[in-house]
């Protein structure tokens, strides 16, 4: 193994070392931030207790699917953010395929992710409807 080899692999080493201290990190300092004795505990219920407030009804209830379909735009359009950030960095380094060419097929990627938004917009994603509990 030459010495640039054992210095890639000392990276690469670091370089996991590192992300595993992000990753693991926050939760180790959240045990040692964390408080022992709550109010929730001390006499309590024990129930679960969230911004000092205590919960109101069940918490087994039915979301409509509306908050399902804002997930998948999301995901739509983080996939699409995720695709462009690197094509816009190679947009404009000199290559094999034309400028032209790599500028539509942006275009036809976007494009088609844009037909999220019309699909949703029609299936009446954008109306939100303010549910009572009398609905329910």
């Amino acid at each position: 193994m030459t010495s640039q080899e054992l210095i890639d692999l000392i990276y690469i080493i670091v370089f996991c070392m590192g992300g595993i201290a992000f990753a693991v990190g926050p939760f180790i300092l959240v045990y040692f931030l964390q408080p022992r004795s709550t109010r929730n505990t001390v006499g309590k219920t024990l129930q679960v207790v969230e911004c000092g407030m205590p919960p109101i009804g069940d918490a087994w209830i039915k979301f409509s699917a509306v908050y399902y379909l804002y997930a998948l735009m999301f995901v739509a359009f983080a996939v699409d953010i995720l695709f462009l950030m690197p094509v816009a960095l190679v947009y404009n380094s000199p290559g094999p395929v034309g400028d032209l060419q790599a500028f539509l097929e942006i275009l036809i990627f976007v494009g088609i992710l844009s037909l999220v938004i019309v699909y949703a917009w029609k299936k009446g994603v954008f109306q939100w409807q303010r549910k009572t509990y009398s609905d329910q």
